[in-house]
């Protein structure tokens, strides 16, 4: 079994004993902290070894990174 594999079936149980709504917003915080401070730890080890700085971060403050969307010339 993949640790993939082993997650999932963490995660199951771990759902199976929610009980009510705040359990599962509880949880769910859980999850997004956990995550949040992975992000942040890479951030970080970025930051430390120079592949990032200050003037990094103030242009991705300026980019616009939207979808161009297309519209067909026939739409409805």
């Amino acid at each position: 079994m993949s640790y993939s594999q082993m997650a999932q079936l963490e995660f199951l149980n771990a759902l199976n004993s929610i009980k009510s709504e705040a359990e599962l917003m509880e949880f769910k915080n859980l999850v997004a902290h956990y995550f949040a401070q992975k992000a942040q730890k890479g951030i970080d080890a970025l930051w430390d070894n120079g592949s990032i700085n200050e003037e990094t971060i103030e242009q991705w403050g300026a980019e616009h990174m939207r979808t161009p969307y297309r519209y067909a010339s026939h739409r409805s």
